[in-house]
Formats: C-alpha cells, structure tokens, sequence
C-alpha cells in the first residue's frame, strides 16, 4: 500500500508540472503540496489499515471541499475566456 501513495505522489507530481506549465498556478501548488504529503505518507511504512484509513479521510476532505466550492462559490456559466 505504502508504493500505492508513491504512485499517487508520482501522478500529482506530473499534474503539477502540468497546471504549472498551463499558467494555474494555485492549481499547481495544490498538487504540489499533495506530492509532498503523498510522498512523505509512501516512505511511512505505515499499516495497510492505516494507509486506508488516511486514504479515506482524504477523500472525505476532498470530497467535502469539491461540493462546498460547487455549491457555494462557482459561479454556472461563466467561462475564462
């Protein structure tokens, strides 16, 4: 499990490199802040338990943070361009 959250360290680092290269700067920092933190948890060497313990409170947060930003601050319709 520990090589599953360096993988996942592995496509947020790409993403990152990505938003970067694509002028989204806060995007890029948010996943370059996921790298790091998916990274450090790789080299825990934690419990398979626990790795799925975290993974699931991540996914709670994110999913939380997705539909508060959804519901309460984009704005339907308006595009960037």
């Amino acid at each position: 499990m520990d090589r599953m959250f360096r993988v996942l360290a592995f496509w947020t680092g790409i993403f990152s490199v990505l938003f970067y290269v694509g002028d989204m700067l806060n995007m890029a920092l948010l996943f370059f802040a996921q790298t790091g933190a998916f990274l450090a948890l790789g080299y825990l060497n934690l419990s398979e338990r626990m790795y799925m313990y975290i993974f699931g409170a991540y996914l709670t947060v994110f999913f939380v943070g997705f539909t508060y930003y959804s519901t309460f601050i984009m704005v339907p319709g308006v595009g960037g361009h």
